[in-house]
């Protein structure tokens, strides 16, 4: 299987424009520290570029290992120690550059999750379209018991959960399970973990069966709605949008194939680009 494989992280893309983004650090449960953060960052300005281009479908978030990500690596917080307020928020930009990019991706993001998502991870969760979780994963916003904040993924995780229930989980720094995640907004579904990758492999089945095209404009649409929902602005931004995807070629085709009775020609037919494990072949990502 043809991937870009780094010291911390791998990527592959498969046949269908199907990328898999994997944190590779399981000995130390996927932890955080700058060189993870960069070469996250790189992936993602690549699948940018791919998913502008139509090569990228959509993005799948996952880890190897027990856990999601444990947060904050130990050795890295020992460094950070000695670092000076400017030293300190180089890195806090760095890490910021990494949500918003994730969060910007124009095309779906699916996450993974297993075992634990603490700190930082509870940002990348939030950060993406559509989160499937084992029943054994849990989430914690850790930060204030060493005396720190969620300061750079707040933006994202208050708006997965709200900003009533992100002040209590910030200020108690209370594990909480998948199913109480469920309920606040945070993860989409929770499901055996036996289950898991089938529940992600169905669920990238619907998201290839979309229009591209149209789900990279609902996605630009709803990020607009949601930071003005009620001005007029918005208002005709929703209907040039529509208007726009009616016109287009994907919106000419997926109707044509709505009467027609067929799979509109962007849908994956069959099932011959899949191993009998479910997985795909995957091509070397190009940038």
């Amino acid at each position: 299987m043809a991937a870009i494989s780094d010291s911390f992280t791998r990527l592959t893309i498969d046949s269908r424009g199907v990328a898999r983004l994997t944190l590779d650090r399981p000995e130390v449960h996927n932890a955080f520290d700058d060189a993870l953060i960069s070469e996250l960052n790189a992936h993602l300005e690549r699948l940018h570029a791919l998913a502008e281009r139509d090569e990228v479908r959509l993005v799948v978030l996952a880890s190897d290992g027990k856990h999601f990500s444990a947060g904050a690596d130990l050795h890295w917080m020992k460094r950070m120690v000695d670092y000076d307020f400017d030293d300190n928020l180089k890195d806090s930009r760095e890490l910021a550059r990494l949500m918003q990019q994730l969060d910007e991706l124009p095309c779906p993001t699916l996450c993974r999750v297993q075992g634990a998502a603490y700190g930082g991870a509870v940002g990348l969760a939030a950060c993406c379209d559509v989160v499937i979780a084992s029943e054994r994963a849990t989430f914690c916003l850790s930060e204030v018991r060493i005396g720190l904040s969620p300061a750079v993924i707040s933006p994202y995780v208050q708006r997965a959960i709200g900003p009533r229930q992100m002040r209590r989980y910030a200020l108690t720094a209370e594990v909480i399970d998948a199913a109480t995640a469920q309920s606040l907004g945070l993860v989409h579904e929770v499901v055996d973990g036996q289950e898991l990758d089938i529940h992600i492999d169905q669920t990238i089945d619907r998201l290839l069966a979309a229009s591209p095209q149209a789900q990279r404009a609902t996605k630009a649409l709803l990020a607009r709605v949601d930071q003005d929902p009620g001005s007029d602005a918005t208002r005709e931004r929703c209907c040039r949008t529509i208007s726009e995807l009616r016109v287009s070629r994907e919106g000419q085709e997926g109707l044509a194939a709505f009467f027609d009775k067929r799979p509109p020609a962007w849908q994956p037919t069959g099932d011959a680009h899949r191993h009998k494990d479910g997985h795909s072949d995957n091509k070397e990502p190009r940038s």
